[in-house]
């Protein structure tokens, strides 16, 4: 049997076990000429334990209109979110922290996201994930983070606490 020919790729993060045709589904796979409702069965069916977490899935669709799809783990944001059980990351993530994730925790994440991260060892993708931890204005036990360069009297200011009158 000669192999297929892949006409195109769609990438989409979708509530797992909640894929239905309205958008961003069914305007992703439609343009495609894929069988949306095939789709949504087969990824619902496949991501039904998962129920509520965001996953993302790499869908290869083929001239003959077939596909294949090919589920990831959640993104290391959501994950984060989960463990520290809050809502959103900060608006001022160098200056307002919203949570604390310890060693274990930062660990067990990276270990569920390592065959989605470019790393060779647990060690490394623990850095990945506290970097997007980071980001999100989540401390990291044990790993302070350090300023070098304040660029403004004002965000010195409120790194300490203070407030700086406006003149």
């Amino acid at each position: 049997m000669a192999e297929k020919k892949a006409k195109g790729f769609v990438k989409l993060q979708i509530p797992a076990g909640a894929a239905n045709p309205a958008p961003p589904v069914g305007p992703a796979l439609g343009a495609q000429g894929v069988n949306i409702m095939q789709f949504c069965q087969a990824f619902n069916a496949q991501t039904q334990d998962q129920s509520g977490t965001i996953i993302p899935v790499e869908i290869t669709v083929y001239e003959d209109k077939s596909f294949t799809f090919v589920c990831k783990t959640p993104p290391a944001a959501i994950l984060i979110k989960e463990a520290l059980g809050i809502k959103s990351g900060s608006g001022v993530p160098h200056i307002t922290a919203v949570g604390t994730l310890t060693e274990d925790q930062l660990r067990s994440i990276a270990e569920l996201k390592m065959p989605d991260l470019n790393a060779n060892t647990v060690e490394a993708a623990m850095e990945i994930i506290a970097g997007t931890a980071r980001s999100m204005g989540v401390r990291i036990e044990g790993r302070e983070l350090k300023i070098k360069y304040v660029p403004s009297k004002k965000l010195a200011a409120m790194l300490q606490g203070k407030t700086l009158d406006e003149d």
